[in-house]
């Protein structure tokens, strides 16, 4: 390493080299400048006169070549320190030399672009950190949110459940005590729905549920749905309208599941159908998608409200839906897992739902 040093010290592309030759020629050339004068056949104010003038062009040489080796790039580091500094790094130190300086400034760039490079990557993972802390806390107000909504629908049953409890232990007609005891198993029921249809939702969410796709005749499929939830109901006073292809249309897709989200939809449509009001099931093929929809005549739902359907734990005000408000959300999340196209939209007398999935050839 001293060799290297005692090297770069005395050759001739260091800046005290440089100096030292300018030095040296300015000397030089000032001695033989006066020589020369004195020699001169001229008198002796005039050779001194001209002396001198010798001696300003030699210190203006100086001067630039002492500006070019030392001042020019002593500001041109200054600049970039400064940028630097203010952490500025889109422009680099434009000093193009084989010595010290030129060695500093390709070190100062190499700096700022390591430095350029380590605030980028503190910038990503800053991003990252903001995302994680921000989704960490939407996590906490869905948890705080699905605890009060969760509270507020056991809240019912389970004070209808006490109620009964204690009217049991009071009554002796037993006529009233199998009534109340099953108004009390009804409840509990009811319950245990709940809890399962949130822990379905819950493993669907974080991906513990996996959809298990498979070929199936579509129409047929929505046929026997559709026949067991509308045609066969002896509760229902709508009139139902249908459109659904002649032939067999298949798709891949996890079969159970999709049985699941027609029935909520189906569930929901007839639920909040007006009374003797149209409800109407149509199914399409369309630029190799099977478009599904279903409209039920009734009360439109306000147009502030309209995605939030998808919520758990939604219902509309003016709607008589009475479910535990998770059945569009497990549908939501059964199509999103799939990426399947689906939606709400407002009709000037009622409300229609619809999704796509797409027709599988083989």
């Amino acid at each position: 390493m001293k060799e290297n040093e005692s090297k770069n010290l005395f050759s001739v592309g260091t800046v005290r080299r440089k100096i030292i030759l300018v030095s040296k020629i300015a000397g030089a050339a000032l001695i033989v400048s006066y020589l020369i004068s004195i020699r001169l056949p001229v008198g002796t104010d005039l050779s001194f006169l001209i002396w001198m003038c010798f001696v300003v062009l030699l210190v203006l040489a100086v001067d630039y070549l002492l500006g070019k080796f030392i001042s020019k790039p002593v500001s041109e580091l200054n600049r970039k320190a400064k940028k630097m500094a203010d952490l500025d790094f889109s422009s680099p130190c434009l000093i193009d030399t084989n010595d010290e300086f030129g060695q500093l400034a390709t070190s100062l760039n190499h700096m700022a672009a390591n430095l350029q490079k380590a605030l980028l990557g503190l910038e990503t993972a800053n991003g990252q950190l903001e995302s994680e802390v921000k989704r960490g806390w939407q996590l906490l107000e869905e948890r705080k949110e699905l605890v009060d909504h969760l509270s507020h629908e056991m809240k019912t049953p389970a004070g209808v459940i006490r109620a009964y409890a204690e009217a049991l232990q009071e009554e002796k007609d037993e006529a009233e005590k199998q009534r109340y005891l099953e108004v009390i198993i009804e409840e509990t029921e009811r319950m245990g729905k709940l809890v399962n249809t949130l822990l379905d939702l819950s493993s669907l969410e974080t991906g513990a549920a996996q959809l298990v796709p498979e070929r199936f005749d579509f129409v047929e499929f929505l046929e026997t749905i559709a026949g067991r939830l509308l045609i066969d109901a002896p509760d229902g006073c709508f009139q139902l309208q249908y459109e659904l292809p002649e032939g067999q249309v298949f798709v891949y897709t996890d079969k159970a599941r999709m049985e699941q989200a027609l029935d909520n939809l189906i569930i929901n449509a007839k639920r909040n159908v007006s009374p003797g009001g149209v409800l109407e099931l149509r199914l399409l093929e369309e630029s190799g998608m099977l478009r599904f929809s279903i409209y039920n005549q009734g009360t439109p739902i306000p147009e502030e409200n309209l995605q939030k359907v998808w919520m758990k734990f939604y219902r509309g005000s003016q709607s008589g839906y009475s479910g535990s408000g998770l059945g569009l959300s497990i549908v939501a999340q059964i199509f999103a897992m799939q990426g399947f196209d689906y939606g709400v939209e407002n009709l000037p007398d009622g409300v229609r739902f619809y999704f796509s999935i797409p027709i599988s050839d083989s």
